[in-house]
């Protein structure tokens, strides 16, 4: 069964402030991966926040923010190292604010809920992703729907 676990938080706990937008730096929190399935040929990474405000879904036309995208992941890959975010080791995709890199959970406290849930959803594929452009969370979804064999999720939270 695929897992995807992290040396920083349990699941549904707080992700520690060192990897949110009231640390020191841009770095991404270790991620563990187990159970990768037989035949799997590639994984993917992709971590939202589905409690942004209800203001900003309504502008944006977005049911949750985007806040990092990672493809074509080797599936002998078992540690997304802490930073990784930074170390171009993996094929990125585009965030919500349309950047290649990890954007740090930054809730803003001046809306509710003041708590955010970050899901890292992790897919394990039959193949890689081809891609003419850097594509956009929504894009990768959508390519890997017919060649997903399983998934698993990890939720971090966190409130400023």
């Amino acid at each position: 069964m695929l897992t995807l676990t992290s040396s920083a938080f349990e699941n549904n706990e707080t992700i520690p402030s060192k990897y949110t937008c009231d640390g020191d730096g841009e770095l991404s929190p270790p991620l563990l991966i187990g159970g990768v399935p037989d035949g799997t040929k590639s994984l993917v990474l992709i971590m939202d926040d589905p409690d942004i405000p209800q203001v900003f879904k309504d502008s944006r036309g977005i049911d949750a923010f985007d806040h990092w995208v990672l493809f074509n992941i080797p599936p002998e890959t078992r540690e997304i190292g802490e930073g990784a975010s930074t170390q171009n080791i993996f094929s990125a995709g585009l965030n919500g604010a349309g950047k290649i890199e990890y954007a740090r959970p930054c809730p803003p406290p001046q809306y509710e809920p003041r708590e955010h849930r970050y899901i890292f959803s992790l897919y394990a594929l039959s193949d890689i992703l081809h891609f003419d452009n850097v594509p956009t969370a929504e894009k990768v979804r959508d390519e890997l729907k017919p060649i997903l064999i399983a998934e698993t999720k990890l939720v971090g939270r966190y409130a400023r």
